[in-house]
């Protein structure tokens, strides 16, 4: 049983990498396209509109549900430049955020009277959460009185990962009953928060650790809760 464990674990785990290779190059996954969002204009209400985009202009149809209604709620230039009344457009989006992420330190909690132990090995996981993300249309001007336009990006989600790594295995993690260290495999799993920008995205990151080799019933962290920093890279 533990062969074949060791064995799924390698497995997700060069597919992980395979997956990280294909979308390193893989910017702006989640740019301002046309599509579902919730509206705010000023101070008023948010509401649900469909927003077509594209290079010079921004126009948002009501919705209901996945349906659209009527006639545009609102036309904007973004080629126009004069001082025209103008009021901040605020859009939010949800969406599901699948990530290929890594733990780039584990901070584990004192145990059998030992201290922290801060651990930075390799490990790699999938991820999958709910996003939202929002979108902020500001208007700024230029020393000749010309106005453009800026689109901040601001992003959260929260989900699950699990995925596979290593582990130094020794004295000090076992009580002294493993002499020799060596780099153990394990599956991870757990909980993330992220704050998200185009590319990558950083968040924290709690969860547990299960050691494929047979000292796991030695191993003092075995199943024990850590908290982490979290690092992902966007696959939709």
């Amino acid at each position: 049983m533990n062969k074949h464990f060791l064995f799924l674990a390698v497995v997700a785990l060069g597919i992980t990498l395979v997956c990280s290779c294909s979308v390193m190059e893989k910017a702006a996954v989640h740019d301002f396209n046309s599509g579902f969002y919730k509206l705010r204009l000023g101070s008023e209400k948010s509401k649900p509109v469909y927003l077509n985009v594209d290079d010079v202009a921004i126009t948002a149809y009501p919705a209901l549900g996945k349906l659209v209604n009527g006639q545009p709620i609102l036309e904007f230039s973004l080629a126009d430049t004069s001082a025209g009344n103008f009021y901040p457009l605020m859009f939010t989006k949800k969406s599901i955020d699948i990530d290929i992420t890594s733990i780039l330190f584990k901070y584990r909690f004192p145990k059998n009277g030992l201290p922290p132990e801060l651990t930075t090995d390799f490990n790699a996981a999938l991820y999958a959460g709910w996003r939202t993300d929002f979108y902020l249309l500001k208007r700024k001007k230029d020393p000749f009185n010309n106005y453009t336009y800026d689109l901040v990006n601001r992003g959260f989600d929260l989900g699950l990962f699990a995925g596979a790594g290593t582990t130094t295995i020794g004295p000090f993690s076992t009580g002294n009953v493993v002499g020799n260290e060596y780099n153990g495999m394990i599956a991870q799993a757990g909980i993330a928060g992220f704050l998200e920008s185009k590319v990558a995205s950083f968040g924290i990151a709690t969860g547990f650790d299960y050691l494929l080799s047979n000292d796991r019933k030695h191993w003092i962290y075995n199943k024990k809760p850590w908290l982490g920093l979290i690092v992902g890279i966007a696959l939709n």
